[in-house]
């Protein structure tokens, strides 16, 4: 499964409703990256082809998905994006999304899927 482009109007829908709660339930049942992109960011580029892979090895096990903060910026204001790429980590069982800013190497994604995601 490729990265799926994330609207606000889809993250209300499929991921949490941020104009109807101010606590945070998540509405899947599969964990979740959000990367925070702009096309026009070198470090972005590096990691778009990583989560690309990470997408394909970790199909059905996370879902993983991108927010151009250009395009959506009411998203990017409600999680207070003031670097990109920033990356939003969603685990399961009611525990809350962890941010990270930067362009983080696989190895180090990959880590933290393993440890934090599924």
């Amino acid at each position: 499964m490729a990265t799926i482009n994330l609207t606000a109007e889809q993250f209300k829908a499929d991921i949490f409703d941020y104009t109807a709660s101010k606590e945070w339930k998540y509405k899947d049942d599969v964990p979740a990256i959000i990367d925070f992109y702009a096309d026009w960011c070198g470090p972005c580029k590096m990691v778009a082809p990583i989560l690309e892979e990470l997408s394909k090895e970790y199909e059905g096990k996370v879902k993983i998905y991108k927010v151009d903060t250009e395009v959506e910026q009411e998203l990017s204001s409600v999680f207070g994006i003031r670097s990109i790429p920033s990356m939003l980590f969603i685990p399961l069982g009611g525990k809350q999304p962890m941010m990270q800013a930067g362009a983080l190497p696989k190895t180090s994604l990959k880590e933290i899927i393993e440890k934090e995601l599924v």
